[in-house]
C-alpha cells in the first residue's frame, strides 16, 4: 500500500455556529485522481481551501507529504489551486500568466522559458503565448489556469469546479483533456464537483459528501452500483426505490415481498425475516416486457405513462398498480420502424437477481 500524500485526520471547520466540515478523516494517494462530490454547501470547497491553506481547521490535522501543515501559510504548501473563476490576470499574456509565480520567485528568465515551454505543449496552447486572456475562448482560459498551476510542479493540484462556466460540449472535451493531462503528469489531483457524471467519468475514487460529512468513499463503480445509503443512491444517478419486507433469509440469499410480490434477493448485509427494507434499482437494471407478450414470474404490473426519446435509449416512465412511478431505460433499435412501447400500454417489470441493492428501511 502506498503512503498517503495527503491526510485529513478528524478535521472540523466552523463558520460561527455553522459546521462546514465535521470531523473528516480520509487519505489521498500519490498520483490519484480523487473527487469530492456533493450538493452545494456540503463542504467540498471548504476542504480544498483547508488543504491549500486559505482556511485554518478548528480541530484535527492536515498532513501533506508526511508534514503537518496546520498553521503553515498557503505559499509554503506544495499544492496549487485552479479556481472556479480561473483568477487570471486579464492585462497579461498567456506566457506572463503562466510564468507569474516563477517570476515572483526570481527564477532566471532562461529557466522560466525551459519550464513554461513543456507546460504549453501539455495543455495544447503552443503558439498562443502572446495572446491576452480576453482573446481566448473559455476552454483556452481554463487551460491557462491549469498551466499556471502545474508549472510550479506541485505535489497536489486542487481543482475547484473548473468546468462550471463552460458549455456542455466544451465541458465534455475538457474532462477528457484533464484525464489525459493527469495521466501524463502523474500529479495527484483533488477535484471538486457537484456533477455526478463528471465525477464518475474522471475519478479513481470519489468521496460523496453531505452536510459537512462523508457519506461514502469508493471507486466510481462502487459508488454507482453499491451505494451505502439512500442519499448516495439518489444523488449519484437515477434510482428506483421500492418498498419491501424480508420473508426468508438464509446466508447470502433471501426472499422478500417487493410491492407485495415475492422476489428472490441477494442478502449482502445479513437481513432477518420480517425486516423492512428498500430495494434499489437503476433504470437500466429493469427488464420491461409487454403483458401481451407474456411475462415470466415474478414481476410487477404497471402501465407506460410516458416515453422520453434520447436517441440511443428510450426512457419509460411506468406507473405501478400501487401508484409508485418507476423509470426504465430501454435501448432503441434504429432498424425498428417505431418505438415498441406506447403510452398506457400494460407492461411487466422484473430484474435479474443480484442487480438490486437492498438497504435497511431506516
Amino acid at each position: 500500500m502506498k503512503t498517503p500524500i495527503v491526510r485529513l485526520k478528524g478535521v472540523t471547520k466552523r463558520f460561527r455556529e455553522d459546521i462546514a466540515v465535521d470531523r473528516l478523516t480520509f487519505h489521498v494517494y500519490p498520483g490519484e485522481f480523487l473527487t469530492l462530490l456533493g450538493p452545494s454547501g456540503c463542504g467540498k470547497t471548504t476542504i480544498l481551501r483547508l488543504i491549500a491553506g486559505f482556511e485554518e481547521a478548528d480541530e484535527g490535522d492536515i498532513i501533506i507529504n508526511g508534514q503537518r501543515v496546520n498553521g503553515m501559510p498557503a505559499n509554503r504548501r506544495d499544492v496549487n489551486t485552479v479556481f472556479q473563476n480561473y483568477a487570471l490576470f486579464p492585462h497579461m499574456t498567456v506566457f506572463d500568466n503562466i510564468s507569474f509565480a516563477l517570476r515572483m520567485k526570481k527564477i532566471p528568465l532562461v529557466q522560466i522559458h525551459e519550464r513554461v515551454g513543456p507546460v504549453l505543449q501539455a495543455v495544447k496552447l503552443e503558439g498562443l503565448e502572446k495572446r491576452r486572456v480576453h482573446q481566448l475562448s473559455g476552454g483556452q482560459q481554463q487551460r491557462v489556469a491549469v498551466a499556471r498551476a502545474i508549472v510550479n510542479e506541485p505535489l497536489v493540484l486542487l481543482l475547484d469546479e473548473p468546468f462550471s462556466a463552460l458549455d456542455y460540449k466544451l465541458r465534455k472535451q475538457m474532462q477528457l483533456e484533464m484525464k489525459r493531462l493527469h495521466r501524463k503528469l502523474g500529479i495527484t489531483f483533488i477535484f471538486v464537483t457537484h456533477d455526478q457524471s463528471e465525477a464518475i467519468s474522471m475519478s479513481d475514487r470519489i468521496i460523496v459528501m453531505n452536510q459537512g460529512s462523508i457519506e461514502q468513499i469508493g471507486t466510481p463503480q462502487e459508488i454507482y452500483e453499491e451505494p451505502d445509503n439512500l442519499f448516495v443512491a439518489r444523488f449519484v444517478g437515477e434510482i428506483n426505490v421500492l418498498d419491501a419486507q424480508v420473508v426468508t433469509a438464509d446466508g447470502n440469499r433471501m426472499t422478500g415481498k417487493v410491492e407485495g410480490v415475492d422476489f428472490e434477493l441477494a442478502n449482502r448485509r445479513g437481513y432477518e425475516p420480517n425486516q423492512r427494507v428498500k430495494v434499489l434499482l437503476r433504470p437500466e437494471d429493469l427488464v420491461v416486457t409487454k403483458q401481451d407478450d407474456g411475462c415470466q414470474a415474478p414481476y410487477l404490473k404497471g402501465r407506460v405513462e410516458e416515453l422520453i426519446y434520447k436517441g440511443t435509449t428510450v426512457d419509460l416512465i411506468i406507473r405501478l398498480k400501487s401508484g409508485k412511478t418507476l423509470f426504465a431505460a430501454e435501448f432503441f433499435n434504429e432498424d425498428a420502424e417505431e418505438i415498441i412501447y406506447k403510452p398506457n400500454e400494460p407492461v411487466c417489470i422484473s430484474w435479474y437477481r443480484g442487480w438490486e441493492v437492498v438497504l435497511p428501511d431506516d
